[in-house]
């Protein structure tokens, strides 16, 4: 392969969660950290029981290790000396860090335990000096401090580095599109049954001052600041002799879960936000979110941020893996890539330049004719082709054989498809033992779930090609044909599937060439609708899917991104309180991109 899409193709693994009488099972991928180590990449998420390695960033190889802390959260991973050293986090008892001189071969082992933490960073910087990072509230900064780098201890007080401000950065505000609406809250509405207006305090039933790892004054502090962004997924780049540090917010559940920065000139600052800001962020397209990554160099000196993509339908934690180029402009300013962020993109061999890098091929399959051979109740085939990661199509029975079939309308030139599975109301049973987070809420299936389906396509609807027939742990597969396939029809044929599964395909997304015309370029105008919004409007354009909405702090740094499906117009809800912008708004259909005019807002 010399392409991949978001989400990554992974085996991500399913969990199951029971908590009192509410029971869900739901596939994971989060919090991922990239490092390159001794030649090798190394990819490592949460709840995964393992991790991914590879030689090209494109073709992943699962390594299984369920005994590596898997119940701890945001596994963090970084290179020091000859050792690749692993933490990940556990409330309220010392977290460890371990260490392997080569994950594939030898076991990683303990060599500290320093103090309780959540969403670790541990870096080292070029004079050999370590510093750890660290937090995960929407009550508490994130944090750093020094540490010993043989004992890795801390070296003095930890230190407040990163404040939420959420009404001076829109970013921050928690809610899709930035709309805050705290009584939708699950965690708010389950503490609201325990609140005591009178007291302003959380009270536990029996008078009891603690439930679990959680005290009354703790989840007091929890349920008034509900509505306030989570400040989490702390991670340091070191470019230029600058520090850029790292922070996700404002929630995993909610598609503007971004990544901003903050620079400094030393490991602990002061550190300065960056004007250009998130630096990664993709609220727009197929699969949203792009918050909790890491960024480092390739074997090229390119950079690349790995990120959180969210489903949260079946569970909050319900999410994916992505992936983009990344970059430091001539003015030190870090940024993604992420205009079609999950579009299929080619990796280029050697040295390129991220800001200028397209995807390989455009959306073919949007809005097309979907039929099947069957549908359940209150769902729909259309479901499967509106780009909408969070709506699927399903088959009204688990027979096999059931299948999805798409028309594109005519013979195309197929180059690629990806082929997104959905789960839908899994409640299954597990010996209590099995439940092996430090609550017993949560079980991680290490036996590997296989999807069995064929990919099959046609050129009259009667006669049929079958280009893949899959049996692997699968849930967003992606196959690409660089020399292109004639079809206008493309099917999934579904086998066996997890947990005796219905066929469900939230995306059936067809890639290739359209050989049409493109878009008319678009005709915008935009509006400031306060401190942290704006409204970006566009004429009607017949022959488009829809427009990628590019700004930034400057017309050459136009780093953020929205893309808009079947609609004249978007709020954007990223903005900065007083901060100038400028705007590009690019057409687009399946025969590509016709850029807009910059024009300042």
């Amino acid at each position: 392969m010399k392409s991949y899409c978001n989400p990554l193709d992974l085996a991500y693994r399913y969990q199951h969660i029971k908590e009192g009488e509410r029971a869900a099972g739901f596939r994971e991928g989060a919090d991922p950290t990239l490092v390159y180590f001794k030649g090798r990449y190394y990819l490592f998420v949460s709840m995964s029981a393992g991790f991914w390695h590879s030689a090209d960033l494109l073709n992943w190889e699962f390594h299984a290790d369920p005994g590596l802390l898997i119940y701890d959260y945001a596994p963090d991973v970084r290179a020091v000396g000859d050792y690749l050293y692993f933490c990940a986090s556990r409330r309220a008892e010392n977290c460890p860090i371990l260490r392997t001189a080569n994950p594939l071969t030898e076991p990683f082992t303990v060599v500290a335990a320093p103090f309780a933490f959540w969403d670790p960073d541990l870096f080292c910087d070029d004079d050999g000096r370590c510093y750890f990072y660290w937090g995960c509230t929407n009550t508490d900064p994130i944090y750093g401090v020094a540490l010993d780098a043989e004992t890795m201890q801390p070296i003095g007080e930890k230190q407040p580095l990163i404040f939420g401000h959420e009404g001076e950065l829109g970013y921050e505000r928690p809610g899709d599109n930035g709309v805050v609406d705290r009584e939708k809250s699950v965690v708010y509405q389950h503490l609201k049954q325990m609140f005591n207006p009178a007291t302003q305090k959380i009270e536990f039933p029996g008078g009891a001052e603690k439930m679990g790892n959680y005290t009354a004054e703790a989840m007091t502090k929890i349920f008034l600041s509900t509505g306030k962004p989570y400040m989490e997924g702390a991670f340091m780049t070191k470019h230029g002799g600058k520090y850029y540090l790292q922070y996700a917010c404002p929630g995993t559940q909610y598609n503007t879960y971004a990544d901003g920065v903050y620079v400094g000139e030393a490991p602990l600052g002061p550190f300065t936000l960056q004007k250009s800001n998130p630096f990664s962020a993709q609220p727009g397209g197929f699969a949203t979110a792009a918050g909790h990554g890491s960024t480092i160099a390739d074997a090229y000196g390119n950079y690349w941020h790995a990120a959180t993509l969210r489903i949260s339908i079946n569970h909050d934690f319900e999410r994916r893996v992505g992936l983009w180029p990344a970059g430091f402009d001539a003015d030190g300013v870090l940024y993604c890539n992420q205009n079609f962020g999950d579009y299929p993109h080619t990796i280029p061999a050697g040295k390129f330049d991220a800001a200028a890098l397209q995807p390989t091929w455009m959306l073919l399959s949007y809005q097309k004719l979907a039929t099947a051979s069957s549908t359940a109740a209150g769902s729909s085939t259309a479901n499967a082709v509106d780009e909408n990661i969070r709506t699927w199509w399903s088959a009204d029975t688990a027979a096999e054989g059931q299948w999805l079939c798409v028309d594109l309308g005519k013979i195309s030139d197929v180059r690629a498809v990806q082929v997104n599975l959905a789960d839908e109301g899994l409640a299954v049973g597990f010996p209590p033992e099995s439940y092996g987070d430090s609550r017993h809420t949560r079980h991680i299936e290490t036996e590997p779930q296989i999807s069995h389906y064929l990919l099959q396509t046609s050129a009259d609807g009667e006669s049929w090609q079958t280009l893949e027939t899959v049996a692997r742990e699968c849930a967003n597969g992606y196959y690409e044909y660089p020399q292109g396939v004639a079809a206008r029809y493309i099917r999934v044929v579904g086998g066996a599937l997890p947990y005796g599964q219905p066929l469900r395909i939230s995306g059936l997304r067809v890639f290739g060439n359209g050989n049409g015309a493109k878009p008319a370029q678009a005709q915008a105008t935009a509006a400031r609708l306060g401190d942290l919004d704006a409204k970006v409007q566009w004429a009607h354009i017949e022959n488009a899917q829809g427009c990628n909405v590019r700004y930034g702090s400057a017309p050459d740094k136009l780093y953020h991104s929205w893309l808009v499906y079947g609609a004249e117009e978007v709020t954007l809800s990223t903005l900065i309180k007083g901060q100038g912008y400028f705007i590009c708004v690019d057409s687009f259909n399946e025969s590509g991109i016709t850029p807009g005019k910059v024009f300042a807002l």
